[in-house]
């Protein structure tokens, strides 16, 4: 097989340099024709000498000229096919009837007259062969070449074995095509790292202009969060598409390609490091037990999933009322469950369903749940309450009730608005709270067995919004802006706590080991982030411009749309102003008040029948006695209310 470098070494010729290759090929093919005709003919070989020298140089006199006028040194290297072959037919032809003409017609002197004859023949068929090789051998490479010098290009940002092992992955790649690297290290800026250039980051925005390049490929999996940041946020200006290679714990199991860039998520600008769990403590809690994960389809409780399995639990069971959401789970998840030895347990199940969550949780005795199934899209649960509250807060009682006496630890995710809502989902969610917050007090008494004498520990963890959830605007804007935009935002100011879905999942997990019982879990997520700073960044991370009255030419136009029912502009983590330090430097617990179980089950029992009455009015009338904070803000929306309301008008 041909060395591709000798191949792209040919290709890049200049082209009168590769014409005149060409032309002694050519020329060398009528000498040997010449030559191998006298052995066809005589039936042995001849030197190259008197009359034999005499037809092999009348043959390069004639086919040469022909040749050129043919057009046969035109495109040499996009020469193939049936067209090509026929230029050459057209060439040789002329050729072979002068050549005929000359030693056929007329009688030389040791040169049979069947020369003329045979050589023209041989002529066609070793050019035309000749052709045919060349475009076998180098065709493909010469489309490939010119392929490339359409595509993208990109820098690669970090010089060190991580970037050297991108780039060459690259080298062959139809996406993008790798310019040169980009480097903090003064020692290396200015040399050439396999054939590419190390360029300074300080001069990116002129080789933007000068190299054309229109991303950039960051190659750093092992630089902290924060050093992450201040990169990207120097690249801002650059107007330039930023994507980047996974950390390195990811790509420990195997070699970088291309097919680990990823788009840049702004998870990646939120300027802190991420969370981090004690794993000692959390395989003392999972390892070798049965864990038991509600809502697994959803974006949680898949993530908790995928990071439970790690901590090789005996047996996992995948509760989730979805079918699709539960058979797609499950597949994602084999391939880890077969890697720790985890029996799988895909179950339908609804969490409002006592008995069928009795049966499960006494058939399997798992040791945890962690309870993610939830409505959580604010507007929804706002246009549909019952159905929201009945999920939320019952569905919630249910599983705890399920699980009392029966299962070691139990874990509720919640959110942050669940903290002075105005909206039904975040009502819902801090009634959830307060059941388990209820039940903490009576878990070996009350609502369980008689029989019962082992204690529950009911714990929760309030977090703020997940990047890359179903519900998280990041997907949302990227969409929009794959799309040409506009950026749909409800309000410039509205603003929101951010986390990772992996952060997340880890403050989950480790709550789930701390809890003592009654513990409301929060997480120091850092400063809050305005979403149209978010909107901007990844519009300007994408290479492209904002469209606004300062620039009315730019790519991608930011829609404002309005609050949207139960929205609110800012979002709080604690009711009280008394959080408590864990010893997770980054965890916090919350000393919130709640009814006495005895009053707070009459209350929800006056919920459950205006619930089944449908009584909207009720409903919201019982919230704001039972909820600390509640505020709704404007009319009921409940679409069967007003349609109710509609036809009996």
């Amino acid at each position: 097989m041909t060395n591709p470098s000798t191949t792209a070494t040919i290709l890049n010729l200049p082209r009168v340099t590769k014409r005149l290759v060409v032309l002694v090929v050519d020329a060398s093919i009528c000498v040997f024709t010449v030559w191998f005709a006298f052995y066809l003919r005589l039936g042995e070989f001849v030197s190259l000498s008197g009359p034999a020298a005499k037809a092999a140089l009348v043959s390069m006199g004639l086919a040469i000229p022909i040749f050129m006028i043919g057009g046969l040194y035109r495109a040499i290297f996009r020469y193939s096919g049936w067209p090509a072959f026929m230029a050459i037919t057209k060439a040789t032809a002329i050729y072979g009837l002068v050549y005929a003409a000359l030693f056929t017609a007329f009688s030389f002197e040791g040169i049979p007259r069947t020369v003329g004859l045979i050589q023209p023949i041989l002529l066609l068929l070793a050019i035309g062969g000749s052709r045919a090789l060349a475009g076998y051998w180098l065709g493909g490479a010469y489309k490939n070449l010119l392929t490339r010098s359409t595509l993208p290009k990109v820098l690669v940002y970090g010089a060190g074995s991580s970037g050297q092992q991108l780039a060459a992955a690259m080298a062959h790649s139809h996406e993008m095509k790798v310019v040169g690297f980009l480097d903090d290290d003064i020692k290396l800026q200015g040399h050439v790292i396999n054939g590419l250039p190390v360029h300074s980051p300080v001069d990116l925005s002129n080789l933007i202009d000068s190299l054309q390049v229109t991303d950039v490929l960051l190659a750093l999996p092992s630089i902290s969060r924060k050093r992450r940041n201040e990169i990207i946020n120097a690249m801002l200006d650059a107007k330039v598409s930023v994507r980047t290679l996974p950390s390195v714990t990811e790509l420990a199991q195997g070699k970088i390609s291309t097919s680990d860039l990823r788009e840049l998520d702004i998870d990646d600008l939120l300027g802190r490091e991420m969370v981090h769990s004690d794993d000692s403590l959390l395989a003392q809690h999972t390892e070798g037990k049965v864990i038991l994960v509600t809502g697994a389809g959803g974006s949680i409780g898949g993530e908790l999933c995928r990071q439970l399995l790690r901590l090789s639990p005996a047996s996992l069971l995948l509760i989730e009322q979805s079918e699709f959401a539960l058979y797609e789970i499950h597949q994602d998840l084999l391939p880890l469950a077969e890697k720790s030895g985890t029996s799988l347990i895909p179950l339908l199940c609804s969490v409002q369903d006592f008995a069928r969550m009795r049966d499960i949780i006494l058939m399997w005795r798992p040791y945890s749940v962690y309870h993610a199934a939830a409505y959580k899209h604010v507007p929804l649960v706002e246009h549909n309450p019952v159905e929201g509250i009945k999920n939320n807060v019952f569905g919630t009682l249910q599983v705890a009730r399920a699980a009392l006496g029966h299962v070691s630890k139990f874990v509720l995710i919640s959110t942050d608005k669940a903290v002075r809502p105005t909206n039904i989902m975040g009502a819902s969610k801090r009634l959830a709270e307060m059941v388990l917050q209820g039940l903490a007090e009576h878990s070996t008494t009350g609502l369980g067995s008689a029989s019962t004498a082992a204690r529950t520990v009911y714990s929760m963890v309030r977090f703020g919004n997940v990047l890359g959830s179903s519900g998280s605007v990041v997907p949302k804007f990227r969409e929009q802006i794959k799309n040409g935009g506009p950026i749909t935002l409800t309000h410039p100011d509205i603003t929101r706590y951010f986390m990772t879905i992996q952060e997340a999942a880890q403050l989950v997990l480790q709550a789930g080991a701390m809890s003592q019982g009654g513990d409301l879990f929060v997480l120091d997520m850092g400063q809050p982030v305005k979403i149209i700073d978010l909107a901007k960044r990844m519009i300007d991370l994408s290479g492209l411009t904002l469209k606004d009255q300062a620039d009315e030419d730019g790519d991608i136009e930011i829609e404002i749309t309005g609050l949207r029912p139960g929205e609110k502009l800012y979002e709080e983590l604690l009711i009280g102003d008394n959080p408590q330090a864990t010893v997770h430097p980054r965890i916090m617990t919350a000393n919130e008040s709640c009814l006495p179980w005895s009053e707070f089950e009459i209350k929800l029992n006056a919920l459950q029948i205006a619930l089944d009455q449908n009584n909207v009015s009720e409903i919201r009338s019982l919230l704001l006695e039972l909820v600390s904070g509640y505020q709704p803000e404007g009319a009921i929306v409940d679409w069967l209310t007003l349609a109710q309301e509609q036809k009996a008008n």
